[in-house]
């Protein structure tokens, strides 16, 4: 089996893409111990909330914060969930697109904008009453916990320069 960067070697010089970057560093390896415990976080803050839902949130952080390597895990996780690649486009522009996602998913969503940009400083108050009136207040929690872990992860990836083309669905599910 040939590996992407393989498979853009061989193509032909009309279709050559630029060449993958390498790695910074591979933090699993150099602080296995903050790279399980942010794992466990992980597995934890997903609990009680649907699966489906849990990927629109990390797509949508890992997209506020152009991190290309959790955006190759969780667009394909999602789509071997069952997700749609419809919604899975429209994401980026979910305020325009809003006839894609259910009123709870667009608050989560919207939530998940506040929570990882924070560029006023706090979450708003309409946007947090938004999310809390479609969660219960043990699934707001569990949001949380999935929007601050996504956000970790995303901060890891971008800084170490995680490359992105290589991840198969599921490797990392409990």
């Amino acid at each position: 089996m040939t590996t992407t960067a393989e498979n853009r070697q061989t193509q032909s010089p009309a279709h050559d893409h630029a060449p993958e970057h390498t790695p910074r560093m591979h933090m699993a390896k150099l602080a296995p111990e903050v790279y399980k415990a942010v794992l466990a976080l992980e597995l934890a803050a997903r609990k009680g909330l649907e699966p489906s839902l849990v990927e629109l949130v990390k797509i949508r952080a890992s997209q506020v914060n152009h991190c290309a390597f959790c955006l190759d895990m969780h667009t394909k996780d999602a789509l071997a969930a069952g997700e749609s690649v419809e919604r899975i486009v429209q994401l980026a522009a979910w305020e325009e697109s809003r006839h894609f996602y259910t009123e709870k998913e667009l608050a989560a969503i919207e939530f998940t904008e506040a929570v990882t940009a924070l560029t006023e400083g706090f979450v708003p108050d309409e946007v947090y009453a938004k999310a809390a009136a479609h969660f219960e207040e043990r699934e707001l929690a569990q949001l949380i916990a999935v929007i601050a872990t996504i956000n970790v992860w995303n901060r890891i990836g971008v800084t170490t320069r995680m490359v992105p083309g290589h991840y198969k669905p599921g490797l990392y599910k409990s």
